[in-house]
């Protein structure tokens, strides 16, 4: 502690001094601990450096792996489309194998009724697809803007509908079709699969719609926009990335489903490529080459959805989730 008796007492000269004697012994202090100093900031951010660069390399050797064991199934369904037909039953892990040849896929497209399927499957899940999202994207904006009785009722019979497994609604869906005579229709099909995805959907675009602020449809209105209007140009362009992942969720769902269309479809003309694919199947021997080589071929659609839609998907897959 200063004791400012002596320092009151000290002429101008001598308080100068004794500065330039502490500054002195405070520099010389300074200039021991700076190497020290330096020298524990290099050893840390080294350190901290090697850290991160373990923890990236671990996370991308994870993200390889991970990769690879999603990938690896395809490769294996690829070399079996291409192995020539006396050698269906190789060990070989070869991803070419000897002899490789497309014969698969030039019998598949040939011999059967394999693009019939494709095209039914296509029209199908096109139509669910749309149609669900219209009605989604519609009845989810009601659930978030409007209050009338039996909103959250119906938000929870729509939660729990998702509950009940698939297989329990087939009979339903069988006794709705046959009632209203679509058996064997291309419009059969659409009712039930949008049916069936129609939920999901509906949460997806509620929750995105909540997090839309209310004063953006006001100045639509008050700039004379109508409620319709208000709809179609303010929230739907805004909602670009969940309707996308309402989309996706309606595509994928009825381009891959395969119960409801055993139970609904039953001529060879109108089914879809899952029922199709069956079909390859017999009873003393099942045509593996051509079998992979449409597990190839029907994958093409679904990924050139996803790929045209990978812009929007993170978004919609998370902006929904939290409201404001």
């Amino acid at each position: 502690m200063i004791d400012n008796k002596k320092t009151s007492a000290m002429s101008p000269e001598e308080l100068s001094e004794k500065y330039e004697k502490t500054k002195e012994s405070l520099d010389q202090l300074r200039g021991m601990l700076m190497p020290f100093l330096k020298a524990q900031y290099e050893k840390n951010r080294k350190s901290l450096e090697r850290r991160e660069k373990i923890k990236i390399f671990l996370i991308h050797l994870v993200i390889i792996i991970c990769c690879f064991i999603c990938i690896y199934p395809l490769l294996r369904i690829f070399s079996i489309s291409l192995r020539p037909g006396d050698k269906l039953f190789s060990t070989d892990l070869s991803l070419i194998p000897d002899g490789a040849t497309f014969s698969a896929y030039v019998s598949l497209l040939k011999n059967t009724n394999f693009l019939r399927w494709l095209w039914n499957s296509l029209v199908i899940t096109i139509a669910t697809s749309f149609i669900g999202v219209s009605l989604a994207s519609t009845a989810a904006y009601a659930f978030s803007r409007f209050r009338f009785p039996g909103k959250k009722i119906g938000m929870i019979i729509l939660l729990s509908s998702q509950m009940i497994p698939a297989g329990m609604l087939i009979l339903p869906l069988f006794l709705m079709i046959m009632k209203m005579n679509l058996m064997n229709s291309y419009l059969g099909m659409i009712i039930a699969y949008s049916v069936s995805s129609l939920p999901f959907s509906i949460w997806i675009l509620k929750g995105y719609y909540d997090t839309i602020p209310r004063s953006l449809e006001e100045a639509a209105l008050v700039d004379g926009t109508s409620a319709v209007g208000a709809f179609w140009r303010i929230i739907l362009p805004l909602s670009t990335p969940a309707l996308s992942i309402a989309f996706l969720f309606n595509f994928t769902t009825a381009w891959n489903e395969y119960l409801v269309a055993r139970v609904v479809l039953f001529s060879s003309q109108q089914y879809t490529w899952t029922l199709g694919l069956f079909e390859l199947q017999g009873q003393y021997l099942t045509q593996w080459g051509m079998f992979a080589a449409g597990s190839m071929l029907v994958t093409i659609p679904v990924l050139i959805v996803f790929l045209y839609s990978s812009k929007w998907l993170i978004s919609g897959l998370t902006l929904g989730s939290v409201k404001g």
